[in-house]
């Protein structure tokens, strides 16, 4: 059911990222759906989503549990992106949150992402997995000093309207605690979350929902989707799961073609890493480098990087919008010369990995979670604005107690409800070229200023 909005080569199922994660874990034995079985819940996506709502279906309710993933577990967003639990999930300005939703629906909002970014090590510590936790909170670096500004008002905002703890940091104790690179301007330290191995988390969560009875099917696409009386039927190439209840938990793998009432809704976005070789310690202190906190900059077309517990970096961009052989490349340049501008100490450090995997944006610029209107037994949870390591597990656990409880999905008006359609489906990949565009015009043009 996956056509191809973006370049063939994305949506490889049977081919695994070449990434420092897949390097860095060992994984189970894993199984292809070929019979028939039937199920209260179908769940489509084995990311972080849909094996966080087989969990607590199993674990919280005694729900059984039939996950379904195009490749293998993991084999998305949840495996290769940056690991970075922060929040909030959300691509508008907390003026724009208030506006659109209200005070109160925002500090629910907050209230909620703080407690969704406490999930992963509970999780952990509860079932018995390693998530390879580093730093504490994370930092928004100001890449220009007039960045800052804008910083103290956030922190400001946080703080004395949503209880979000967080402090400003000036250039020089920037620079003297977490690294002095080249755009080092001073930064907001917001103390929640951490930075974790996503493979490892989310092949953590898998395992246990396994553990406590649900199954987990990887190489099982769903090809077709139909009913058959009240339930809900979902053939894949080897076998047929039969289904009470569906959870659509696919991100910015959603086809169109799964269901009409998706169809047109999730922009995938590329999102890029490269990770350098182990660097030495000396080579470390030459940028002053001290902190295993990750870190984002204040671009609107961000870079975020983080140190590996192997004394790695790792350094993720986005800019590319078709994914083809020729733009990939030429990203993995521009990526290259501008780790070196930025840490210029380390320009002849080499990479040994590189890799890219598609996130889901939307209209909405807030995450989706509910129930199909027209066929309430569908459930969705997705579009997390490329910031899904704390909000994605956090809303399968939302999803699987609406149906644990036989209630309506209950999430922070931000959170809740699809997003609207694209006027032009078809144009989705050249809106968002439009608007990287426009990204790098202003941040262009916001640098020029005093």
């Amino acid at each position: 059911m996956t056509e191809t909005i973006l370049d063939k080569s994305l949506y490889r199922f049977d081919e695994r990222e070449p990434s420092y994660w897949e390097a860095t874990v060992t994984r189970p034995a894993e199984r292809i759906l070929q019979s028939t079985v039937s199920t209260e819940v179908a769940i489509i996506g084995g990311g972080f989503t849909g094996s966080s709502a087989a969990l607590h279906l199993a674990r919280d309710y005694g729900i059984g549990a039939v996950v379904l993933d195009a490749g293998s577990i993991g084999w998305g967003a949840s495996g290769r992106n940056g690991g970075f639990v922060n929040i909030p999930a959300s691509k508008l300005s907390v003026a724009q949150l208030v506006r659109r939703f209200g005070l109160e629906e925002t500090k629910r909002f907050f209230a909620a992402s703080v407690e969704a970014s406490k999930l992963p090590k509970a999780l952990a510590e509860e079932e018995g997995f390693d998530i390879k936790p580093q730093g504490r909170g994370w930092y928004t670096v100001a890449h220009h000093p007039n960045r800052m500004p804008k910083l103290r008002d956030y922190a400001d905002r946080l703080q004395n309207h949503f209880q979000v703890p967080c402090r400003i940091l000036e250039a020089d104790e920037f620079r003297s605690t977490v690294h002095n690179g080249t755009e080092a301007f001073g930064g907001l330290h917001m103390d929640v979350g951490h930075a974790l191995h996503p493979l490892s988390y989310c092949l953590g969560i898998a395992g246990a929902a396994e553990r406590r009875g649900a199954e987990l099917y990887s190489s099982s696409p769903v090809v077709k989707w139909e009913r058959e009386g009240s339930r809900h039927r979902l053939v894949t190439a080897g076998g047929t799961v039969l289904a009470d209840r569906v959870i659509v938990a696919t991100n910015g793998y959603t086809s169109d073609r799964l269901h009409p009432s998706i169809a047109g809704r999730i922009l995938p976005a590329i999102s890029n890493i490269l990770v350098t070789r182990p660097l030495s310690r000396e080579e470390l202190a030459g940028q002053n480098w001290l902190s295993e906190s990750p870190i984002i900059n204040t671009r609107t077309l961000v870079y975020y990087y983080r140190l590996l517990p192997d004394r790695r970096i790792l350094f993720g961009a986005r800019g590319d919008v078709s994914g083809n052989v020729q733009s990939m490349e030429k990203i993995r340049q521009r990526m290259s010369s501008e780790f070196a501008r930025i840490f210029p100490t380390l320009r002849s450090v080499s990479f040994d990995y590189f890799w890219r995997g598609v996130v889901a944006l939307s209209q909405k610029l807030t995450p989706s979670l509910g129930q199909f209107e027209e066929e309430p037994s569908v459930y969705y949870a997705l579009g997390y604005q490329a910031n899904g390591v704390a909000t994605a597990p956090y809303a399968g656990k939302l999803v699987a107690k609406a149906i644990g409880e036989r209630q309506r999905v209950s999430a922070p008006l931000p959170m809740a409800g699809l997003p609207a359609r694209f006027l032009i489906p078809t144009a989705r990949p050249a809106a968002l070229a439009a608007a990287y565009t426009w990204y790098r015009f202003t941040d262009w043009y916001q640098d020029r200023k005093a």
